[in-house]
């Protein structure tokens, strides 16, 4: 996978938008104003993703290659690091995972104006 691939899936869904609030280098991807990925920029070896809490823990005790989430609150977050023999099929699950999981917490009327376009 490449940065170019995975800002356009990423951008690809509903409402989504993307900034760089904390520094040029650190790429947020977001929908009604919340995060749902983070990447390095010039890097592009991992990304930040929220999970669902178990799900998270399960994850970290299957693949060596999702951790706790870097610099984010390590209950919600998983850092998945890129080219780790995850397949990008399954990475891009987990983007959808994290996507869900952010969009199905806004309320109702942010919902409805995304959805209204």
């Amino acid at each position: 996978m490449n940065i170019t691939f995975f800002r356009e899936y990423c951008l690809s869904k509903l409402g989504a938008s993307e900034d760089t609030p904390f520094d040029a280098n650190t790429l947020c991807f977001k929908v009604g104003g919340k995060i749902f990925a983070i990447i390095d920029i010039e890097l592009f070896e991992s990304v930040n993703l929220k999970c669902e809490p178990e799900y998270a823990v399960e994850l970290r005790e299957k693949y060596d290659s999702i951790v706790p989430g870097y610099h984010m609150n390590k209950k919600h977050w998983n850092s998945v690091i890129f080219n780790s023999g995850l397949s990008d099929k399954f990475i891009l699950e987990l983007v959808d995972h994290s996507y869900d999981l952010v969009f199905d917490s806004l309320s109702k009327k942010v919902k409805e104006n995304i959805q209204e376009g």
